[in-house]
């Protein structure tokens, strides 16, 4: 008898398990990965921890902002005290009355060019020819670095230019054989710490160029007031207190400035105090010892 053909109607049925091999195919079977599992979002942070979070980096920022400001600030000051000015005080009455103690003043660097003593630490340097350089004038009132201790720095007048002959003969200047004229003006009124009032004879001396300044003569025919004739040598300068009787200058232990020494002018003061009338842990009383007539005066 013949085999009937199997209808679809006495086909067996597919099972899942069968419906993945297609017809003709390889009866091996193969695993059917499972779906991977989607997954969830993270659960967001608490709104604290977020601001904490934020807070923190705000903080750190901040730091780091001002650490770069306080570096640039640092970097411009050194950059304008090296090549511009540089604050000095005063602590001695050489200069007196032009200059008292407790003045605060600003030097002028570029005034007369560079040399090495135009920079901090500068005369651990070797010497070298003044980049830019600038002739003083007389009259001048200069910042030098002293010869004999180049650490050390003065405050004086600039009196003799190369080949200028300097003498003092009774308390009168003599520049290249000639008189400097010296006008009598009010006293310079010194006060001591216990309250006493010593007058000092001042007066106005004027040089040929016509720079007039005051000086103080406070011993009468002292020993200052008569020297030798000095002849500054060439690249030399002759300096002077504007206090003649109390100064160490180029009558003494200065004597002829070398050019490269020349540090800056001083140009004006920006702060004054009277240390006879306060001192640094007495705050209450700083008001009151300011010189506030002195502050952002120029120097004659």
């Amino acid at each position: 008898m013949n085999a009937l053909p199997e209808t679809p109607e006495t086909a067996a049925p597919l099972t899942p398990e069968a419906a993945v091999i297609a017809p003709g195919a390889s009866t091996a079977l193969t695993d059917v990965p499972e779906p991977a599992a989607a997954e969830e979002p993270a659960p967001p942070a608490p709104a604290e921890d977020v601001a904490a979070g934020a807070g923190k980096a705000g903080h750190t920022d901040s730091w780091g902002e001002l650490a770069k400001a306080l570096f640039y600030a640092l970097l411009i000051a050194l950059v304008v005290r090296t090549f511009f000015f540089q604050p000095y005080n005063i602590p001695s009455g050489s200069m007196e009355g032009t200059l008292l103690v407790g003045d605060y003043l600003f030097v002028e660097k570029f005034a007369y060019g560079y040399s090495k003593f135009s920079f901090p630490w500068g005369r651990l340097l070797p010497s070298f020819d003044r980049v830019l350089e600038r002739p003083p004038h007389r009259g001048d009132v200069i910042v030098f670095a002293l010869p004999s201790d180049s650490s050390t720095v003065f405050i004086k007048r600039l009196i003799g230019l190369p080949g200028d002959r300097i003498q003092m003969l009774d308390g009168v200047l003599y520049l290249n054989d000639k008189p400097v004229p010296k006008v009598r003006v009010a006293d310079f009124v010194e006060i001591n710490p216990d309250g006493y009032e010593h007058h000092v004879a001042q007066y106005r001396e004027t040089l040929p160029d016509g720079k007039s300044y005051l000086v103080l003569d406070a011993i009468a025919d002292g020993p200052s007031d008569n020297t030798e004739v000095y002849v500054v040598p060439p690249g030399h300068y002759f300096m002077m207190g504007d206090n003649r009787d109390d100064s160490d200058d180029s009558r003494g232990v200065v004597g002829y400035l070398p050019a490269e020494n020349l540090v800056g002018k001083a140009e004006f003061e920006f702060f004054s105090i009277d240390g006879n009338k306060t001192n640094w842990w007495s705050f209450w009383t700083w008001p009151w010892a300011v010189r506030y007539s002195r502050m952002f005066a120029l120097i004659d």
